[in-house]
């Protein structure tokens, strides 16, 4: 699959300038629950991307230059780097900082997208001003994220089970599980299903 049909128009160039400067194969994967993507060098010596397949070309754009930043900072300063460490970082802010542009980004996006690159995170999905500044350009869907629900309210997530929405800890909301009544924390930004009733025996 052509990876420049997954990104903004405006951002073909200076993706097209790292592309042929860095020679790294790039799949498109079917969705995964875990992760938007990852890098990789393969048995074989070559040097592989994965990207979820997706119709949010932002998202999709952050996590190429997110996967290239691991590449050029392994090739740079080594395999013995942390993943996630200060050369990834850096190197993943000097490779978005030409892509953080008005013609690339709205406007409503390009100040959260501006906010995050001052500290990148290991992951995006801990950036919760910039997972739901994101999520505007989804597919339109029934998605409900945990924040919108009021305490008490209950839901169930992928696996099926079912929890009882708690008190907000800092910045995660802790849940009791139904089944075992055990607690669990919960992302704000974890994309949930909305119970309106349960059976009697479930509570």
């Amino acid at each position: 699959m052509d990876v420049f049909l997954y990104i903004p128009l405006k951002a073909k160039k200076q993706v097209g300038e790292y592309l042929s400067l860095w020679k790294v194969d790039i799949k498109i994967v079917s969705k995964r629950k875990t992760k938007h993507g990852d890098y990789r060098k393969t048995h074989n010596g070559n040097h592989q991307i994965t990207i979820n397949e997706g119709s949010n070309q932002y998202r999709f754009l952050i996590t190429l230059i997110h996967e290239l930043a691991h590449f050029v900072a392994f090739q740079k300063f080594g395999y013995r780097i942390k993943p996630h460490g200060k050369e990834w970082k850096t190197t993943f802010q000097k490779l978005m900082l030409p892509l953080i542009q008005p013609e690339i980004f709205p406007e409503n996006l390009l100040k959260t997208v501006a906010l995050h690159f001052k500290n990148p995170k290991a992951s995006s999905d801990t950036d919760f001003k910039l997972v739901i500044a994101l999520s505007e350009f989804d597919p339109i869907s029934n998605k409900t994220y945990i924040f919108e629900l009021e305490e008490d309210t209950f839901f169930s997530i992928a696996d099926g089970r079912k929890f009882r929405l708690g008190k907000k800890r800092v910045k995660r909301f802790e849940c009791q599980e139904i089944s075992s009544k055990k607690k669990y924390v919960f992302s704000p930004h974890a994309e949930v299903k909305v119970i309106n009733e349960l059976n009697e025996y479930e509570i």
